[in-house]
């Protein structure tokens, strides 16, 4: 196996530290809104790492963790936004998360710590880092000091001055300099926000510091895979290293760095100012089937920006009811306990080329060689419901759409009679852009295809 390594920015052989404990640790939701389909992408595309090294390594030599946020200044916004309370918020965002990405059919991880349940591994590295030198407390702050890690900055390749006009630094009187992050801050109780006795006061965990105790509680101090998506990589995974490794006394945080690139809708950023901001529950109540989703999240290259749109659901929908055809006669049951081809592994193992795995797919359709389609698709988390729901599902979308050309075009006929010529070519061009081409002569449409 071979893995992009952001820390290297080179393309490297994938060695376990130990090939009987390979360990991967994934950035997880912060509790408080439904799942986006960007969030759904770094879900999906770790999945199928996990796959991978599972079907490498065999299923009881890997470790994958993913953490859930809960504790958050986002949190504590709804919280006030709303009438629930802050348990009642994150125990039903956890639950919508877990029912959402299972839609997907993304397997749960091994080990999913809640960062609530870990406050006090928090405030030993906290402490650990101040005994180390490498943190100071400020006025109920405790703050990590960059200056006293020489390879902070080594993960986004950026200077310090770049890191502090790159992001959102907050400048506060109490730091000894302005790119110093926060481990541990004050807590209101009359404002109702969440606290927990420490050294430094009643306070709460800054977010970076949860990732690392939590990782280091239960991967160990070292471990081979750290994924996320690519915005995570600043400030979020460069704090992580430096606090890490500082605390550590200098052994080595993560070996691989895998990130996911970011995810547009229609050409434009996701946002819901822009009416464009789409969660993975929104496309399920659509009707969209879950392996549509994960089908086309998995069409680009993970590392490559996607862009999400109408286009890539319906393609994804088309293959994958070409495949279920092949599919639905055939006793699958015959197949468990078969290999995908060694060529099909050798796709994902190439730094999780999915284009080219899901190409050797539509290969094996054409051959129809159903014994490597089924089983390469479930290795990359496809086939996973009942197939012929699929093809039902394809053929009811192919209905309800041919209904709605047919009301378009006899509305553009309708126009014509009545002489209303602009209300005639804006019916066109919205089947244009449909992909539809109308077939007139001098009696008028007579067919479209």
């Amino acid at each position: 196996m071979k893995l992009q390594n952001t820390l290297t920015k080179k393309k490297e052989e994938f060695i376990p530290i130990d090939e009987k404990n390979v360990r991967m640790y994934v950035c997880g939701p912060t509790v408080y809104d439904r799942a986006h389909i960007g969030n759904a992408r770094a879900v999906v595309v770790f999945d199928v790492l996990f796959r991978v090294l599972q079907q490498q390594y065999g299923v009881e030599h890997v470790t994958y963790a993913r953490n859930i946020t809960d504790v958050d200044d986002k949190i504590n916004l709804r919280a006030k936004e709303s009438a629930l309370s802050i348990s009642e918020i994150t125990e039903k965002t956890i639950q919508q998360f877990s029912d959402d990405m299972g839609a997907l059919g993304c397997f749960p991880p091994n080990i999913e710590p809640r960062a609530t349940e870990h406050i006090d591994e928090m405030q030993a590295m906290i402490a650990q880092l101040i005994e180390n030198g490498h943190a100071y407390e400020a006025e109920g702050h405790v703050l990590f000091n960059v200056a006293s890690d020489p390879n902070y900055g080594h993960l986004s390749r950026r200077s310090r001055d770049e890191m502090i006009a790159g992001a959102r630094v907050e400048i506060a009187p109490y730091k000894k300099n302005p790119a110093d992050f926060v481990l541990w801050k004050p807590s209101d109780a009359e404002k109702g926000e969440p606290g927990w006795e420490s050294p430094w006061g009643l306070g709460r965990p800054g977010w970076h510091i949860e990732c690392s105790a939590m990782s280091t509680e239960y991967l160990g101090d070292t471990f081979d895979i750290h994924g996320g998506g690519a915005d995570l990589q600043f400030p979020h995974h460069e704090n992580e290293i430096a606090q890490s490794n500082c605390a550590n006394k200098g052994e080595k945080f993560a070996k691989y760095w895998v990130h996911n690139g970011f995810l547009t809708v229609e050409g434009e950023k996701m946002s819901k100012s822009l009416g464009n901001f789409i969660t993975v529950h929104d496309l399920l109540e659509q009707g969209v089937k879950g392996e549509v989703i994960r089908l086309a999240l998995l069409s680009t290259h993970y590392r490559k920006p996607l862009d999400w749109s109408e286009k890539g659901l319906q393609d994804a929908t088309k293959t994958l009811t070409r495949f279920a055809e092949l599919l639905v006669d055939v006793d699958l049951k015959g197949f468990a306990n078969t290999k995908a081809p060694e060529e099909f592994i050798a796709a994902l193992n190439d730094d999780i080329n999915t284009p080219k795995a899901i190409a050797l797919l539509h290969a094996y359709a054409a051959e129809k060689n159903v014994e490597a389609l089924y089983t390469s698709g479930r290795l990359m988390g496809l086939f996973y419901n009942d197939i012929s729901l699929l093809i039902k599902k394809h053929n009811k979308l192919i209905s309800n759409e041919t209904a709605k050309i047919e009301a378009l075009v006899q509305s553009r006929i309708d126009a014509k009679q009545a002489k209303n010529w602009a209300e005639a070519d804006r019916i066109r061009d919205e089947l244009t852009a449909m992909g539809i081409t109308l077939k007139d002569n001098k009696d008028g449409t007579t067919s479209w295809e």
